[in-house]
């Protein structure tokens, strides 16, 4: 019995795809956040789901009851929904995974995923994730990407992973898209560890502006603005409240100021260079 459900099967343009998990690795729900704004820039079209029945602990994750406008009750599972989203545009549709980690049988899990990306057709797996760092609130943020494809980190300024510690889900299907050698990017945010029980839109349009940078697509991470000032208020407010709270990111600032960060390309140099390498893939029978 296969673990994912087919609503439709559409015939997409050089598919990328695109997946993020609610869980350990996306600290304020930053990168899922990330992936939902993107959705929201056209009309996504769902056309598949993975079956939480073989992947959740139902006492961990409790599915919802809710009673609609008909008065009919239903039951709202834990959810992983694949959803397609035309550029008109650009070159790349996008497949999109804002979902939950699951609890067990995590390598099926990939699995499923993989079998997703592949009866899509899809080009390249993009991960998108967020972690708690001592990062100052006042700088942007700054995006690390990596992947274990030599070929795309020369194209694109990456570098191999080097994390070595507990993983979650996203590790897991690395590690298994690597095996099966198809070509995946992981994208990770830093958040404010002093911010990160609530959202924080400044990392999460950092997210955004680094997949338009890499991708070449649209990503309306500009429409994030004036969330970004509001939430950059509230954290200045609270920060002038408190004598150590300000010394410690004053602290932060320096520490940012004095790492020396490398320039990125510009976005139509990332991008042309990745649309190099999907089409040397594609000569390569990749």
């Amino acid at each position: 019995m296969s673990e994912v459900t087919w609503h439709a099967t559409p015939t997409l343009r050089r598919p990328l795809f695109i997946a993020g998990f609610a869980g350990l690795f996306d600290i304020a729900e930053t990168a899922t956040a990330a992936l939902t704004h993107l959705a929201s820039r056209g009309r996504p079209e769902t056309i598949a789901s993975i079956d939480p029945e073989h992947f959740f602990n139902f006492t961990r994750h409790r599915p919802h009851v809710k009673l609609g406008e008909d008065d009919v009750r239903r039951i709202r599972w834990p959810a992983n929904e694949v959803a397609v989203l035309d550029d008109p545009a650009g070159v790349h549709d996008l497949v999109l995974l804002a979902g939950l980690e699951p609890d067990i049988r995590w390598r099926s899990f990939a699995e499923a995923v993989l079998d997703v990306a592949r009866r899509l057709n899809c080009e390249l797996v993009v991960t998108v994730g967020a972690m708690a760092d001592a990062v100052p609130h006042t700088r942007q943020p700054q995006v690390i990407g990596s992947t274990t494809n030599e070929r795309l980190a020369r194209s694109l300024g990456l570098s191999p992973p080097r994390y070595q510690g507990p993983t979650g889900v996203v590790g897991v299907l690395h590690d298994l898209l690597d095996r099966r050698k198809v070509p995946a990017v992981s994208l990770r945010v830093p958040v404010p560890h002093y911010a990160a029980g609530a959202e924080h839109p400044l990392s999460t349009q950092a997210l955004l502006r680094h997949l338009e940078h890499v991708t070449g697509v649209p990503t309306g991470h500009a429409t994030l603005d004036d969330e970004v000032a509001r939430q950059r208020r509230r954290l200045d407010r609270a920060v002038a409240a408190d004598n150590d709270a300000g010394q410690y990111v004053a602290a932060l600032e320096q520490r940012y100021d004095e790492r020396v960060v490398d320039e990125l390309p510009s976005g139509d140099d990332l991008a042309a260079e990745l649309e190099r390498f999907l089409r040397d893939q594609d000569d390569d029978g990749g």
